[in-house]
């Protein structure tokens, strides 16, 4: 150990060791990167970080692409649904009053069936002791098309509120 080969024999050796535990340590290392990439990647990917990452980009801008199809779909169905709802009645009221004067006990009625561009119709049953009447007259944006009882106005702007019936009137 004293002569000049024993010497260098030495310093191989640990040399050597040293090596050994740093190839161990990089050993070590590289399992967790693989335990890490294969949580990232999956088992059944291909190991190219480069694939995985345009692979990610294509599935994302197919996604965007998607979502945003779906959001024009659905805009439209909303539109359609809108324009269904307008047709809709969206104001409605009911006037009772006795229209003979006889104390009947009010059994006269006047309903009003708007829609929320407030047209519809106005539908008035006057009762008498003997016979019972119906009326329908058409209504366009507030207004009548024939001219409406006092009954039937009161229907009309209950229906549509105090602020509604006067951007009517």
């Amino acid at each position: 150990m004293t002569s000049t080969q024993g010497i260098v024999a030495l310093a191989a050796a640990g040399v050597a060791a040293v090596a050994l535990v740093l190839a161990v340590v990089l050993a070590v290392r590289l399992r967790r990167l693989r335990a890490a990439q294969r949580a990232v990647l999956g088992d059944t990917a291909p190991r190219d970080l480069v694939d995985h990452a345009a692979r990610l980009e294509t599935g994302f801008a197919d996604l965007r692409e998607w979502v945003e199809e779906t959001l024009e779909r659905i805009a439209l169905r909303m539109d359609a649904t809108e324009h269904r709802l307008d047709g809709c009645v969206a104001y409605r009221a009911l006037v009772r009053y006795d229209a003979y004067n006889e104390l009947s006990g009010h059994q006269s009625s006047s309903l009003a069936l708007l829609d929320a561009h407030r047209s519809g119709v106005v539908l008035s049953a006057i009762v008498h002791r003997d016979q019972a009447r119906l009326y329908v007259k058409q209504v366009t944006r507030g207004v009548g098309e024939i001219e409406l009882s006092p009954e039937e106005r009161e229907a009309v702007e209950t229906a549509l509120g105090p602020a509604q019936a006067q951007s009517a009137a």
